[in-house]
């Protein structure tokens, strides 16, 4: 689920509880957590619901000032159910903490080179977590369509191992591109 910063952030500050999105299945489970930029956002129900069910304060918990607002915002898709999604702020997002961490133990070390060796060699192309590590550490900031192009990767498939890195704490995205996060820093240098 896809969600405007502004309602993030009201999310954030619990004034908004709940989502209405037009679905031809539901894209969300109840239990997920999903990362945003304000940190974990849980999925507390979804459920399909009847336009008859919306009422004034209920378009007033998804963060629209009426009815017939949220009305029009689901009328922009015409297909499917209308799925009411109920949701609340869950926490930090635990790849910040992870990211920060530049001390971590020799045991914590160990797992983490194993994993990324797991990951090269997995990958169909060979080797490649240390090559992007370097490249985003040489380059913060550089968009990925230009990082790719640097080590002959199509965009999609650079982002892919992008995240994979980032899951690990070692990355972390900007509002362009990427840098090495201070647990990465200590992975490049052992």
């Amino acid at each position: 689920m896809l969600f405007s910063r502004d309602v993030l952030d009201r999310i954030a500050a619990g004034t908004v509880t709940v989502a209405f999105r037009r679905w031809r299945r539901a894209r969300v489970r109840a239990g997920t957590r999903l990362r945003t930029a304000i940190g974990l956002v849980e999925i507390e129900s979804v459920r399909v619901v009847s336009l008859d069910d919306i009422d004034h304060a209920d378009a007033r918990r998804a963060g629209f000032a009426t009815r017939d607002e949220l009305l029009a915002f689901l009328a922009r898709r015409p297909d499917g159910d209308v799925f009411r999604v109920d949701l609340r702020a869950a926490g930090a997002d635990p790849r910040v903490a992870l990211r920060e961490n530049d001390r971590p133990t020799e045991d914590e070390l160990a797992d983490l080179q194993a994993r990324l060796a797991r990951m090269d060699k997995s990958a169909g192309h060979g080797p490649w977590t240390a090559t992007v590590l370097r490249l985003i550490e040489r380059r913060p900031a550089v968009r990925a369509p230009d990082l790719a192009a640097q080590i002959g990767w199509e965009t999609a498939v650079f982002k892919r191992h992008v995240r994979k890195l980032k899951e690990l704490g070692l990355t972390e995205s900007l509002d362009v591109g990427y840098r090495i996060s201070p647990r990465g820093r200590v992975v490049l240098a052992h």
